[in-house]
């Protein structure tokens, strides 16, 4: 029998698709070590896809004959700026800019129309090309180590390197291509930890950020770098 893994239909990012983080951490489970995880084509919730292994550790996630994503062992290098502290962060969280209305507002991380959202509203930080919030993760996030899931700590650290690249207020649609994340200690449930995350690079349509969840007295227990990718206008618009 063919080796497969589903993503529960509560954890989406787009309404009809997997948040990209989380899918993105499930595949890189399967893979020795840290792992960059490139997402070609959204995650359909709710259905069994298949797990492909390579013999040079390459892990891919196919649905039918569609490449869904892929996972490939990567040394992760992320220069993670001074840590955002706890009252920065509840601060930068009024400021977030995330809207009510649009295709990712029932994001299960930072969906402000949904009551069980993790709730990382990441907002501006004063003074500091950042951007941050405040984060106490719940009981259900507890994976089999105790502490948080990594797969709740991938998706936490996805949806705020949106917002470190775009913090001039334009917010244009632009989708996780590529994500790269290290768990350096155990984050505990019922603790209040702040998620940041800052610009790295922009290049045409495609822009780069690093993200990092930080205990309340400054600690780094995980770190990522993301890769987001704006869609290619459809001809003649």
């Amino acid at each position: 029998m063919a080796e497969t893994l589903s993503v529960p239909r509560r954890f989406n990012g787009p309404l009809e698709s997997g948040q990209g983080g989380y899918c993105s951490a499930l595949l890189a489970e399967l893979v020795d070590g840290t792992a960059e995880v490139t997402l070609r084509s959204p995650v359909p919730l709710d259905t069994a896809l298949e797990v492909a292994r390579d013999e040079d550790g390459v892990v891919r996630l196919l649905d039918g004959e569609t490449l869904v994503a892929e996972a490939v062992p990567v040394d992760l290098n992320v220069e993670v700026p001074e840590a955002v502290s706890p009252p920065e962060a509840r601060a930068a969280r009024e400021r977030y800019l995330g809207s009510s209305e649009d295709m990712f507002s029932r994001c299960f991380v930072c969906g402000s129309a949904r009551d069980d959202a993790l709730g990382v509203f990441a907002g501006t930080v004063d003074g500091r090309d950042a951007v941050a919030s405040t984060w106490t993760p719940p009981e259900w996030t507890t994976g089999d180590s105790g502490g948080v899931a990594d797969e709740f700590l991938w998706a936490v650290m996805d949806c705020p390197t949106y917002f470190a690249v775009y913090t001039d207020g334009d917010l244009p649609v632009s989708f996780l291509g590529q994500m790269a994340a290290r768990i350096d200690s155990p984050v505990r449930v019922g603790e209040e930890h702040v998620v940041m995350a800052w610009p790295i690079s922009a290049e045409g349509r495609k822009r780069q950020a690093g993200a990092a969840v930080v205990s309340g007295d400054g600690e780094v227990r995980a770190v990522a770098r993301a890769l987001m990718i704006e869609p290619r206008e459809a001809p003649g618009t």
